[in-house]
């Protein structure tokens, strides 16, 4: 049976590590591989390799970038003085989706989540800090996903952040509760980014 072949068995089990991914879908991605030519397998495995190597946080905003600063953050045309802090990279190409929104973002790579053992030193929130801290930015707009944990994240960092003075808005309640923000259409975020509200 295949499942003595072991590096087979180790490909599935790496499939499986994935989220989302069962023990079927495992299998299936496992096979389909074996049945490419070998290029493309080898094309396969350099593109996860080079991903892992190359991409690293953007010393600015925190998201994935294979360079110093990403894209967004060496766009000198980006409005330096509003930053969207984000839960996920992810949220980000939801936004930039719209076209409405042309301020510059922050990640905070995860929510606050103390069952998860997810407190504020797992999360961007010293560097968002160092941001805000030169003055530039007048208004944060508070993107985190209208879950328990996304509100309650907001909640923390508004109460960092409005000492400072700084504007802080929280998106309008287009967005669904419960849902994640990558799924999100473009009109539904560009309503929640016009009607956004002062915490």
């Amino acid at each position: 049976m295949a499942y003595n072949i072991a590096p087979l068995a180790e490909l599935i089990n790496q499939f499986e590590r994935l989220p989302s991914i069962g023990k079927k879908t495992a299998q299936r991605l496992a096979f389909y591989i074996l049945t490419q030519p070998k290029e493309r397998a080898e094309a396969f495995a350099r593109a996860l390799t080079d991903a892992r190597e190359k991409i690293h946080f953007c010393k600015e905003c925190q998201c994935l970038t294979d360079m110093e600063v990403c894209p967004i953050c060496a766009d000198s045309t980006r409005d330096r003085t509003t930053i969207c802090v984000v839960e996920d990279p992810k949220d980000i190409l939801a936004f930039e989706r719209t076209r409405e929104y042309r301020g510059i973002y922050h990640v905070l790579h995860g929510t606050l989540s103390p069952l998860d053992n997810i407190g504020p030193d797992q999360l961007k929130i010293k560097e968002l800090m160092a941001r805000l801290a030169d003055g530039t930015v007048t208004e944060v707009i508070m993107a985190t996903n209208p879950t328990i944990e996304g509100e309650a994240t907001a909640s923390y960092l508004s109460r960092l952040i409005k000492p400072m003075g700084i504007r802080i808005t929280r998106l309008a309640y287009g967005v669904p509760v419960g849902s994640d923000l990558e799924y999100a259409d473009e009109v539904t975020l560009a309503r929640a980014l016009e009607g956004r509200n002062d915490i």
